[in-house]
């Protein structure tokens, strides 16, 4: 049943926060206002302004608003102007807000699917992920979302991770042996740096500058974009491609606000959805190698072309963990896909 919550959720104070945020705004209790038939669906990023989801969804309002004459916009909240991530899900999920961008794994304690995306390794390249989340297993993963009041319109790849240290690159697993790793707090996250040698390192992610000057640390993992917007290359000049995780994002709506879409509105939400997914794609591509040639210039130095087998070799007790008898079969697909060109 819609709206049905897992026993691993809870809803807190900070989502009440937000319930009450949204009605200052004017949010109706179907979660949009509705002035001479206009239609202003609320969407939330906590990613920062320009950012390629956030400029993604704006794109989706763009698209929106000429397909029909300006009935139906959005209007984006970056920056986590209406909460973090965890509190703007538990209101979608109540139909206190419209849309929301979230990172994929913070979905893992509501709906099961969503784990397989956090899994190491998964994806051998980006063009493979990309005709994995494209396809009918992306679709299945999406529409798990719906009996937990939410329904998933997009999924957002965000490119492989690679490690960045202070002294050295990563070209195999034996150089993470004992070097402290900052990882978020997740229990795949932390996992998998046990199983490569790493002395695993939860910290949040606004300490971890000040921890890589200090030593407290002596690397950290993240993609392309985050890397260099937050400096850290300053003080960690090696990064190395292993592509560990590949662990996208996902643009969310309300389960309450979808259901109160006429048919017709909602093909055209879904194909404007599926626009903003180029627009961020092109934005992000952009944006990484914006962040290489960053890197390069202040004389850091990037290593690519990783042979990830003896990295992938030690996965076994991660998978062995975290692979549910319902996501074995996706498995075995997603590993057809890879393709040659992977």
């Amino acid at each position: 049943m819609a709206g049905k919550l897992p026993k691993t959720l809870t809803f807190n104070r900070r989502a009440l926060g937000g319930l009450a945020l949204g009605s200052a705004l004017g949010l109706t209790s179907c979660g949009s206002a509705e002035v001479k038939g206009q239609r202003v669906l609320y969407a939330t990023d906590s990613q920062a302004e320009g950012y390629p989801t956030v400029e993604a969804i704006r794109a989706m309002g763009t698209f929106l608003e000429e397909k029909t004459q300006g009935r139906l916009k959005i209007k984006t909240y970056p920056g986590g102007q209406l909460g973090s991530e965890g509190s703007t899900l538990e209101i979608a999920m109540f139909g206190g807000l419209d849309m929301t961008r979230t990172f994929s794994a913070a979905l893992n304690n509501i709906a099961p699917l969503t784990k397989l995306f956090s899994l190491p390794f998964l994806f051998r390249s980006t063009d493979h992920q990309r005709r994995v989340i494209d396809g009918a297993i992306g679709d299945t993963i999406l529409s798990s979302l719906e009996p937990f009041g939410l329904r998933g319109l997009a999924i957002y790849d965000t490119g492989g991770r690679g490690f960045y240290t202070t002294k050295r690159h990563i070209d195999h697993p034996s150089a993470l042996k004992g070097q402290k790793i900052r990882v978020p707090n997740s229990d795949i996250f932390l996992a998998t740096m046990k199983a490569l040698g790493a002395n695993a390192t939860p910290m949040n992610f606004s300490e971890v500058y000040q921890g890589l000057v200090q030593n407290v640390i002596d690397g950290a993992e993240n993609n392309w974009p985050a890397y260099i917007s937050t400096r850290h290359y300053e003080v960690a000049p090696y990064f190395s491609e292993t592509g560990h995780f590949r662990t996208p994002d996902m643009l969310i709506m309300s389960l309450r606000t979808w259901n109160k879409f006429s048919r017709e509105d909602k093909i055209l939400i879904q194909q404007a959805a599926r626009h903003s997914v180029s627009v961020m794609r092109n934005l992000w591509d952009a944006r990484v190698e914006d962040a290489k040639r960053t890197l390069i210039e202040s004389g850091g130095k990037i290593l690519s072309d990783i042979d990830s087998t003896p990295f992938r070799n030690l996965m076994e007790p991660v998978y062995t963990r975290f692979v549910s008898s319902e996501l074995k079969p996706f498995l075995t697909q997603i590993d057809d896909m890879a393709g040659d060109g992977a």
